[in-house]
């Protein structure tokens, strides 16, 4: 035996290091050749020894190989057949290790053993029942070469399904040894790539009605239960091999084979394999999980509930691997499980599981490898729903900062800003990206699947934040210490949410935009905006005009324009449809809000109509407007056909009207002014001549369009204010139409036409809003146009046009008390600033009138209430001052000098705001004149007693009131006394001068 494994050594060592000079001095001789592998051949049932067989079957297969001739290969094979014939089976070992050995090491040898040798797999078959599971373990490895090869699996398909594989079956069940484990295992892996031996496997003869019963697993080692039974070992690789065979059954048919493996409980073990360090174990398992999430029974027996704290301890220990494949199968499972679990069903029952899976996530999203990074963000999306996260209390805290990592991982993808755009500036690059000039490599493909990715992740964070806002017990931390701040509310993460978009969300998509336009980010970016209006519902209206102001009014118009004509994209144009729709309402809500304050319910009543009403308007109209800019303006000017039903023109007309006055009120002016001011008049005759009268809201917004485009456009010709004037007629309230803006204001104070008719309601309009806009404890609007900020406007269109002071002057008299105030102290102010204005008959009379109609209404004491008076009595004053030079009084003048001298008696001595300008008024009057009309004046003044009384009332309070503490400043007071010694001295002098009647003696 020493003597033959040393000459078996020396052949082995020959014919792998010198195997040509071994082949060219064998190869000649046929004969010598077949009699040495015959002699080796016939050795293999002779010798025992192991190590001795070992070396005869290396020795024969690496002789044969050498030789490279298929008559050998049929000289092996006829012995093989003689011996295994008439040996036991028991001595068939070495034959079946030779074969096995053979058709691993030569190509075409187990189809030539299939072909032309067929009676030999009768005798695998007896080796396989054999009770010895070496003789099983070679058996099972040849086995798995033949079925290895295409012509082995189609000519030995019938021998499986008759004969093999119920065998096959119970041999795997039953093995005990490792090594028939592992090769039984190889042969299922050939088996399992053909279908039709997967269906055989898995017993697919059974019914549904059977597949749904557990109980069908009981028969004889069925194979999920056999590899079930692998799961359970301690040995990692037949675990690793295992969950291979099961991914290898399932992907063949995962609704079909699913639920034999969850039936079994196959899940259940599969997460508990997932508790190890084995890289090829935890591949395997992930694998077969993913494939099993596809069957919903695996979700309905909770076996996800079971498992996801293993999984996420799983991903934890992963992270620490340096295999970014098995980081990326890991988060793609959990993706899956995320996204497929049914909503009644709660996955994380235990918040900590919860906060580890938020900590593997943010390690996961800020991983430096780009692929691994961007399913991070996918798992994020799926992660960040309602059901798994409203077991209280909610970890905002958390949310928040992993919506922040995601954000700053993918805004530090993008290049640096070199300052903060506005949406408007993108749209030259939309413009040059339509699909046809895009250039898809400008921007890597990885990095738009990440801002996709992101985007879908914080539109899901903005959707849980409303989802949870009818969630009482999500709003707050019930956990919170009484008494102590509350930070994780769902307030603070909705705040969170606005304010993030702002700063990171807005400018990262507009940055990215510049280089490339994808439809399918425009849709997330856009419906998130959308949502984002319902996240904060309070900063609704702020967050809606800051996106107005930015120009994404004009934005969404020329994506529309751009990608949603001819009915294409209508994903894309819904959403930037129903984005703009509501766009819309918060500004008209927010402008809204002033007109319903002053006019209480009824306006409440009014602003809820009018509301109804556009909103119809909106979602009817918008989804159809995919125009250009241009053709827009085009359609305003265009009439429908007579007697047409149609009305999808005037949607379209009223629809873009609106959308330019909110983008005008917020200072996007994006359409030239001469054209949008020819397209509003061109609009306004059009409906006038088809006898349409457009509704309140739309005409509002072209009255304004007209008036904040007027200085670039032509004057408006008769027939144009003809047409304004009647639809103006034919509404019950100016103010349905009216905007509080100077351009409005002076729209209409420009044409005589607009102003007789209409003047006196739009300055008390005008009035009556003045100042109503600081009584509501706001922040300045975002991005207002400073149109809507200027401070008196009105003293301008004054200078220019001085007739619109008797409107002013009748609205003293006719308005409430508050506007006349306000409309007193324009004047005033107007008065102090222009003093070349010659107006001072104009007003004098009115003066008078309006101070006659005070003194009749008002008695002593609600003179004194009045405020309105001290004002009017300064106006009077000033208009005395800037009377040049002397003059004879008139009747106006007396009459003044009457009514001013028995208010001043009606008066006490600490009126100082009614009795300073009065008495100012009384000693001008008695200087700024001709010595006839002085002495007239002086006998008026004399002969009032009451006032007389008043004086000396006045004076006595010289000695009563005290000095000044601080230096020359005059209180009113002081002020008060010098007036009233003026105007005494001066009746004194003008007595004495014309011997005048005094009634009483002062």
């Amino acid at each position: 035996l020493v003597r033959k494994k040393h000459v078996l050594s020396r052949l082995q060592d020959a014919l792998a290091w010198q195997a040509l000079p071994v082949v060219q001095l064998l190869a000649p001789d046929e004969r010598v050749c077949v009699h040495l592998i015959g002699t080796l051949f016939g050795m293999l049932h002779t010798v025992e020894d192991s190590g001795a067989l070992d070396l005869l079957v290396e020795v024969l297969v690496r002789l044969v190989v050498e030789l490279k001739s298929e008559q050998y290969l049929r000289c092996i094979l006829n012995e093989s057949q003689k011996e295994l014939c008439k040996a036991t089976v028991r001595s068939s070992l070495p034959t079946f290790t030779l074969l096995g050995k053979l058709a691993d090491a030569i190509p075409g040898f187990a189809d030539l053993l299939v072909v032309e040798h067929s009676n030999l797999v009768d005798h695998l078959l007896m080796g396989l029942m054999y009770p010895n599971e070496s003789i099983k373990a070679a058996v099972c490895y040849l086995y798995g070469k033949l079925y290895s090869s295409s012509v082995g699996t189609e000519r030995l398909s019938a021998h499986f399904e008759e004969r093999l594989g119920s065998l096959f079956l119970n041999t795997l069940g039953c093995a005990k040894t490792k090594e028939l484990q592992v090769n039984c295992l190889g042969l299922l892996k050939e088996l399992l790539k053909s279908d039709h031996f997967v269906s055989i496997l898995m017993n697919n003869s059974k019914t549904e009605e059977e597949s749904e019963n557990p109980d069908f697993l009981e028969g004889e080692n069925p194979l999920p239960l056999v590899l079930k039974k692998l799961l359970l070992t301690r040995d990692e690789m037949l675990q690793a091999a295992s969950s291979h065979c099961m991914a290898a059954v399932l992907v063949h048919s995962p609704s079909r084979y699913a639920p034999a493996f969850i039936h079994a409980d196959v899940p259940e073990f599969l997460f508990e394999c997932l508790l190890c360090k084995n890289e090829i174990l935890i591949w395997s398992v992930y694998c077969c999980l993913l494939l099993l999430t596809e069957e919903r029974l695996f979700f309905s027996k909770c076996h996800t509930v079971y498992g996801i704290e293993s999984l996420v301890r799983s991903l934890q220990d992963v992270l620490q691997m340096n295999n970014m494949e098995l980081h990326k199968q890991g988060l793609l499972l959990f993706t899956e499980i995320l996204k497929r679990q049914p909503a009644e069903i709660k996955l994380f029952t235990n918040r900590g599981v919860c906060i580890e899976a938020i900590d593997v996530l943010m390690k996961t999203v800020n991983c430096p490898v780009l692929e691994v990074a961007v399913e991070a963000v996918r798992t994020v999306a799926s992660f960040l729903r309602k059901d798994h996260l409203s077991s209280p209390p909610v970890p905002y805290e958390e949310l928040q900062k992993l919506l922040e990592a995601v954000l700053k991982r993918c805004a530090d993808l993008s290049p640096p800003q070199s300052s903060k755009r506005h949406a408007g500036d993108l749209l030259f690059s939309v413009s040059q990206s339509h699909p046809a000039n895009r250039n898809p490599g400008r921007v890597p493909q990885r990095q738009g699947q990440f801002l996709l990715n992101t985007l879908e992740s914080f539109r899901n964070a903005c959707r849980l934040a409303v989802e949870f806002q009818g969630d009482f017990m999500a709003q707050e931390n019930a956990f919170t210490a009484p008494n102590s701040e509350r930070k994780d509310t769902l307030s603070n993460f909705s705040e969170f949410l606005l304010r993030i978009c702002d700063s990171l969300c807005i400018p990262m998509v507009l940055s990215y935009l510049e280089r490339a336009v994808s439809l399918s980010v425009l849709e997330v970016f856009i419906s998130t905006l959308d949502l984002l209006f319902t996240v904060v519902p309070h900063m609704r209206n702020k967050f809606s005009k800051k996106l107005a102001s930015s120009s994404f009014i004009q934005l969404t118009l020329e994506l529309k324009a751009r990608f949603c004509s001819v009915q294409s994209n209508p994903v894309l144009n819904q959403t930037c449809s129903s984005f703009l729709c509501n766009l819309c309402l918060n500004l008209y809500s927010a402008t809204e809000k002033r007109r319903t304050s002053q006019e209480g319910k009824s306006g409440e009543r009014e602003k809820f109509i009018h509301l109804q009403e556009m909103s119809e308007l909106l979602q009817k109209g918008l989804p159809q407007l995919n125009y250009t800019i241009a053709e827009s303006l085009l359609l305003l000017s265009e009439t429908p056909e007579p007697f047409s039903l149609d009305q999808s023109l005037c949607s379209h007309q009223h629809c873009f009207t609106l959308l330019l006055y909110f983008a005008y009120t917020l200072g996007d002016r994006f359409v030239p002014d001469a054209e949008l001011f020819l397209a509003m008049r061109n609009f306004l005759l059009s409906a006038q001549d088809r006898g349409d009268c457009p509704p309140p809201h739309i005409l509002r917004a072209a009255l304004y369009l007209l008036a904040v485009c007027q200085d670039k456009g032509k004057a408006l010709e008769l027939r144009s204010l003809c047409t304004i004037r009647r639809i103006l007629d034919n509404l019950p309230d100016l103010s349905l139409v009216y905007v509080h803006c100077p351009l409005l204001l002076k729209f209409f104070l420009r044409y005589p036409e607009l102003m007789g008719r209409f003047g006196h309601q739009v300055l008390q309009l005008w009035f009556s809003w003045e100042d109503s806009k600081q009584t509501e404890p706001e922040e300045p609007d975002f991005g207002m146009s400073d149109q809507l900020n200027s401070g008196s406007p009105l003293l301008a269109i004054l200078k220019s046009n001085s007739s619109i002071l008797l409107i002013l002057l009748d609205l003293v008299c006719s308005s409430s008390e508050e506007v006349a105030w306000k409309v007193l102290m324009t004047l005033r102010t107007f008065l102090e600033i222009n003093e070349d204005v010659l107006v001072c008959d104009l007003l004098r009379s009115r003066f008078l009138q309006i101070l006659q109609q005070l003194l009749v209404k008002s008695s002593s004491a609600s003179l004194q209430a009045n405020r309105n008076l001290p004002v009017l009595l300064s106006l009077l004053f000033l208009v005395q001052l800037r009377s040049k030079g002397m003059r004879e009084l008139d009747s106006t003048d007396f009459k003044l000098l009457h009514q001013v001298s028995n208010l001043c008696g009606k008066c006490r001595p600490r009126d100082t705001g009614l009795l300073q300008p009065s008495l100012n008024f009384l000693y001008w009057s008695l200087h700024q004149t001709t010595p006839c009309s002085q002495q007239r004046a002086v006998a008026v003044l004399l002969s009032n007693v009451s006032l007389l009384e008043l004086l000396q009332k006045v004076l006595e309070c010289t000695w009563l009131w005290s000095p000044p503490s601080g230096p020359a400043y005059l209180s009113s007071e002081d002020a008060l006394l010098c007036s009233g010694w003026l105007l005494f001295a001066s009746l004194l002098l003008y007595q004495h001068r014309y011997n005048t009647e005094v009634r009483t003696t002062l």
